[in-house]
C-alpha cells in the first residue's frame, strides 16, 4: 500500500447511514489492543474555538517539556495535519503502516466503522507508538456520541464557545447543543469552560455537578487587552501580565484564557507547567486558516469562520483591525450552514463579493451563492476556480483589504493562490 492508497482507504468508508454511538469505535480499538487506555488526554469540545484552544494547549505543554499529541480536524493543506506529535504531522510512511495495521480489524467488524472512527483509531495507535506524555484531543462533532469520547476520564475536559451549529445532529436549541458538548464531562475529571450564555452555561454546570467534576469557567472580567495590530495581540489575564499572542482575531485572547485555566487545572493534578511555559507557548502558537494574514500590503486575510456564530466573531475582528474600511470578500459556504445570516453579517463591511465553490460536495455552487448575495442587496460575481477568484478579489480590492471567509475547506488552495498571485505581481 502506498500513501495515496492509504488515503483512498480512509476516505472510502462513508459515515452516512451509520447511527451515532460508541459501539463501533470500542470494537475497533479493542481489536487493536485498546491503545487509548495507555494515554492521558485533554479533551476539547465546543462550537467555535476548539482548534485554536487545542493549538494553544499543545504549544504550552510542549514548552513545558512534554511530548504532546494533537488530534484535530479538518486539515488545511494535507490530511496528515490531523494527527501530530510535537507539532509535526504524522509522516506518510507511518500513516501507511498504521492503515495496514487497522485495515484487518476494521474489515472484520460486523458494522463498518465510519471514516472519523478510523481516523480516531489511527491517532490513538500513533500517539501510543510515539510515547506521548499527553494528547490534546479535539472532538469531531458534538461530544457525548463522538468517537473521541471513548476515552476514560481525561486529565481535563475543555468546552469552548458554544453556538448554533450542526443542529440536525445535535438539536435545535443552545441547551441541546450544550448537553451534547457536555457529554465529554466524566466523573471526577476537571472541566474548564468558556464563559458561555446562561442557557448553555447552566447545562454545563449541571452536568459537572452530576458527574462530580470540578468546573472552572474562564472569567473574561479578568481579561484586559493591552494592544492589537497586524503583528498580534498583547493582554493580561488573572495575574499573568503582558502575554503576547500572534493570532490576530479579537476573540483569541478569550480562547487563551480558557487554555490558561485548563493548564492550571493540569498543574493542580501534578503536571509541571510553569507560567514561563504558558507565556512562551502562547507567544509562539501557530494555527493556520484562522484569521490568518496571507498578505500584508495590501492586506489579504483568511478565516475559516464556517457558521453564523463564528462569522459574528470574525466581523468583530475585521471592524477592530480595519475600522471603517470596506472589504472585498471571497466566500464559499456549505449548504448545511445558515448562509443568509452569515452573509447579512458581512454585507455592512462589503465593497463587493466574489463567490467560489469550495472543494466539498456540501459547498453551495458559486453562481447560486452569488445570486443569494444579490438577493440580500449585495454585489457579487461567481468565479470558476479558486485562483481565478483570488485574482478577481485582488483586482477589485486594489489597495484596500480583502478576506476569504466561510469555510476551512478552501483554505489550503486560497493560501497557494494568494502566494502565486503575489509572485506574479
Amino acid at each position: 500500500m502506498d500513501y495515496q492508497e492509504a488515503l483512498a482507504y480512509i476516505h472510502a468508508v462513508h459515515w452516512q447511514g451509520h447511527k451515532p454511538g460508541l459501539d463501533r469505535i470500542r470494537t475497533l480499538l479493542a481489536a487493536l489492543g485498546d491503545p487509548h487506555k495507555q494515554l492521558r488526554f485533554v479533551h476539547v469540545s465546543g462550537t467555535n474555538g476548539k482548534g485554536s484552544t487545542a493549538a494553544m494547549l499543545d504549544s504550552c505543554l510542549r514548552c513545558a517539556g512534554y511530548r504532546v499529541g494533537l488530534f484535530t480536524s479538518p486539515y488545511i493543506n494535507r490530511f496528515n495535519e490531523r494527527i501530530q506529535v510535537d507539532g509535526v504531522p504524522i509522516p506518510d510512511a507511518d500513516l501507511v503502516r498504521l492503515v495496514e495495521q487497522v485495515q484487518p480489524a476494521a474489515s472484520a467488524m460486523a458494522e463498518a466503522p465510519t471514516e472519523f472512527e478510523l481516523i480516531t483509531a489511527l491517532g490513538m495507535l500513533y500517539f501510543v507508538q510515539t510515547r506521548c506524555d499527553i494528547v490534546v484531543l479535539e472532538v469531531g462533532l458534538g461530544g457525548a456520541l463522538d468517537s473521541t469520547n471513548v476515552i476514560d476520564p481525561p486529565e481535563c475536559a475543555v468546552i469552548t464557545a458554544l453556538g448554533m451549529d450542526h443542529v440536525k445532529e445535535l438539536g435545535p436549541t443552545l441547551a441541546g447543543i450544550a448537553a451534547a458538548k457536555a457529554g465529554i464531562i466524566k466523573p471526577g475529571s476537571p472541566v474548564v469552560s468558556y464563559e458561555n450564555v446562561p442557557e448553555a452555561g447552566r447545562v454545563i454546570a449541571e452536568t459537572a455537578v452530576a458527574q462530580g467534576a470540578p468546573l472552572t469557567v474562564a472569567d473574561f472580567g479578568r481579561l484586559t487587552l493591552r494592544g492589537a495590530s497586524l503583528e498580534g495581540q498583547t493582554f493580561d489575564y488573572d495575574g499573568l501580565q503582558g502575554l503576547t499572542l500572534p493570532l490576530l482575531a479579537s476573540y483569541q485572547p478569550r480562547n487563551a484564557a480558557v487554555a490558561i485555566e485548563a493548564l492550571r487545572a493540569l498543574r493542580a493534578r501534578g503536571w509541571q507547567i510553569p507560567d514561563s511555559a504558558i507565556r512562551q507557548g502562547l507567544a509562539q502558537v501557530r494555527w493556520p486558516g484562522r484569521f490568518e494574514l496571507l498578505r500584508r500590503d495590501p492586506p489579504f486575510l483568511l478565516d475559516g469562520s464556517h457558521n453564523a456564530h463564528g462569522m459574528r466573531a470574525t466581523v468583530e475582528s475585521l471592524r477592530a483591525l480595519f475600522p471603517g474600511e470596506p472589504f472585498v470578500f471571497l466566500v464559499s459556504i456549505m449548504a448545511d450552514k445558515d448562509a443568509d445570516e452569515m452573509l447579512r453579517l458581512l454585507l455592512p463591511l462589503a465593497k463587493g463579493f466574489v463567490t467560489v465553490t469550495a472543494p466539498s460536495p456540501r459547498a453551495i455552487p458559486a453562481a447560486e451563492l452569488a445570486a443569494q448575495i444579490e438577493a440580500l442587496g449585495g454585489r457579487a460575481e461567481p468565479a470558476g476556480s479558486i485562483p481565478a477568484a483570488v485574482a478577481r478579489v485582488c483586482a477589485l480590492a486594489g489597495r484596500g483589504p480583502a478576506a476569504a471567509l466561510g469555510t476551512l475547506y478552501f483554505s489550503g488552495e486560497v493560501r497557494e493562490a494568494v502566494a502565486d498571485w503575489q509572485r506574479q505581481h
